[in-house]
C-alpha cells in the first residue's frame, strides 16, 4: 500500500480543534446537519445536566440515537486520544544563550533542560536518531460529572473503563503518525511536518488550524529531545513538590497571535499553557500539565467558557539504546464549563492509564511517504 493508493482515498475536510474544549453554538439546518467535535461535547454536557440517573440517556443525531456508553467513549477519545502541545517545537533545543541578554527565569530554565538532556542520556548519545517506533496499551476510564447550580451539587456517571492499544511512528523533525484503538473505536492522526490532521469514524477527517504543533504523547517522556525542544524558551516559575519529589517548574505558553489563529467563528481561544515538572534529584520530567481556555458566544448572547486541563504523571524510565524513555504514566483530564453571568458550572473528569510495551529507534525502511496526509487534506489557510 504505497502513497499512490492513499491518494485515491476521498476524505471529508473540516477544521480540527484537537482538544474538545467547547461547543459550536451555531446550529445548521436540520437537513444539512452534521456532527462536529464541538457539538458532541455540548450535547454531552446538556444531557448530563438534564439526566437524573446519570446513565439512562442517549444523544439524538441525524443518524439515530447514540448510546451513553458510546457517547462517553467519544468524549474520552476526543479529549485524551491525540491532543497537541500548545506551541511548535524549536529547531535546536541545545542552542547557546547569551546570559547578558536573557532574563534569569529563562536562563535557569535553559540550565534545567540541559540537565534533563544529560539525565536521559541524549547529550552522550553516539548515533543520530532519525525515527522512532513505539507500541503501547491504554485504559480509558469514563466520565464522572459534577453539576453545580449554586448550593446544589449533583454527581453523575461511573468509573467503568475500556482497554485499548496504540502504535506511534515518528520521523524528525515534526513528522508523526498515531493509530489508537479503544472500545471498538479507532482514532488515526498524523503530521507531515506542515499539516496536522485527525480522523475518527464519527467525524471524518479534520485538518488542524494554527501553527504545526507536536503530539502530546510524544513529549510526555517518550522523546526527550522533542520535550527539550518544546521547553527551549521556557520560564522557570520556581519549585514545587510532586508526591515525594521536589521539582523545578517550567512554563511555556502559546503567544497571542498563535491562539488567534486557532480560534474558529464564535469560539475564541484565550490561552494555552504547558507546565513541566522536572525532578531536582534525577533531572527527569515526572509531571506534565496543560490548560486550555476557550470563550464561546452563543446565539442567545450568552458567554460560556470551556477550560480543559490535562495532568500526566510520568515514570518507569528505562534505557532504550542509551536513552531513558518513560514507559508508564497516568493522565487525568478535566473539562470545566461555566457561564459569565450565572453560578452554574459543570466539571467532567476522565482518566487514562498508559504504558509503553516496545520502543525502537532508527527503523529501517521508514520514509516520508509514511506520513503523507489523506487525500483532500491541504495545509489550512492562515
Amino acid at each position: 500500500m504505497g502513497s499512490r493508493s492513499r491518494r485515491k482515498q476521498i476524505w471529508c475536510t473540516q477544521t480540527l480543534t484537537p482538544l474538545m474544549e467547547g461547543p459550536d453554538p451555531e446550529m445548521q439546518e436540520e437537513a444539512n446537519k452534521k456532527e462536529s467535535s464541538w457539538e458532541i461535547i455540548r450535547e454531552w454536557f446538556r444531557l448530563q445536566k438534564g439526566s437524573s440517573a446519570g446513565n439512562h440517556f442517549s444523544m439524538s443525531t441525524p443518524y439515530g440515537s447514540i448510546p451513553a456508553k458510546t457517547q462517553d467513549l467519544r468524549l474520552l477519545l476526543g479529549v485524551l486520544g491525540c491532543p497537541l502541545a500548545p506551541i511548535p517545537l524549536v529547531n535546536d533545543p541545545i542552542h547557546r544563550i547569551h546570559i547578558k541578554d536573557t532574563p534569569i527565569e529563562n536562563s535557569i530554565a535553559h540550565y534545567i533542560i540541559q540537565q534533563y538532556l544529560a539525565a536521559t542520556g541524549c547529550l552522550k548519545q553516539q548515533k543520530c536518531v532519525k525515527n522512532m517506533y513505539a507500541t503501547g496499551m491504554v485504559k480509558m476510564v469514563r466520565c464522572e460529572t459534577e453539576i453545580s447550580s449554586g448550593k446544589n451539587v449533583k454527581s453523575l456517571g461511573n468509573r467503568s473503563g475500556e482497554n485499548g492499544c496504540f502504535v506511534l511512528w515518528q520521523m524528525l523533525p515534526g513528522m508523526w503518525s498515531l493509530e489508537l484503538a479503544v472500545g471498538g473505536n479507532k482514532v488515526i492522526a498524523g503530521s507531515d511536518g506542515k499539516t496536522v490532521w485527525r480522523h475518527t469514524p464519527w467525524l471524518g477527517t479534520h485538518a488542524a488550524k494554527g501553527p504545526q504543533r507536536p503530539l502530546r504523547r510524544i513529549i510526555q517522556g517518550l522523546d526527550p529531545k522533542s520535550t527539550a525542544s518544546l521547553f527551549a524558551k521556557a520560564q522557570c516559575l520556581g519549585e514545587k513538590q510532586i508526591g515525594d519529589d521536589d521539582c523545578f517548574v517550567l512554563k511555556v505558553a502559546a503567544d497571542r497571535e498563535a491562539v488567534v489563529e486557532r480560534s474558529d467563528g464564535p469560539a475564541e481561544v484565550l490561552r494555552h499553557v504547558l507546565y513541566g515538572y522536572f525532578c531536582q534529584k534525577s533531572g527527569l520530567l515526572i509531571y506534565l500539565e496543560d490548560s486550555h481556555l476557550t470563550r464561546v458566544q452563543t446565539p442567545e448572547n450568552d458567554t460560556i467558557y470551556w477550560e480543559t486541563t490535562i495532568g500526566s504523571s510520568i515514570g518507569d524510565y528505562r534505557d532504550v539504546d542509551g536513552v531513558l524513555i518513560a514507559h508508564q504514566g497516568r493522565s487525568i483530564a478535566t473539562v470545566f464549563r461555566f457561564e459569565e453571568e450565572t453560578v452554574q458550572h459543570s466539571r467532567t473528569r476522565m482518566e487514562e492509564l498508559w504504558r509503553i510495551d516496545d520502543a525502537v529507534f532508527n527503523v529501517p525502511g521508514l520514509s516520508m511517504d509514511h506520513f503523507i496526509p489523506p487525500a483532500d487534506i491541504s495545509e489550512p489557510s492562515p
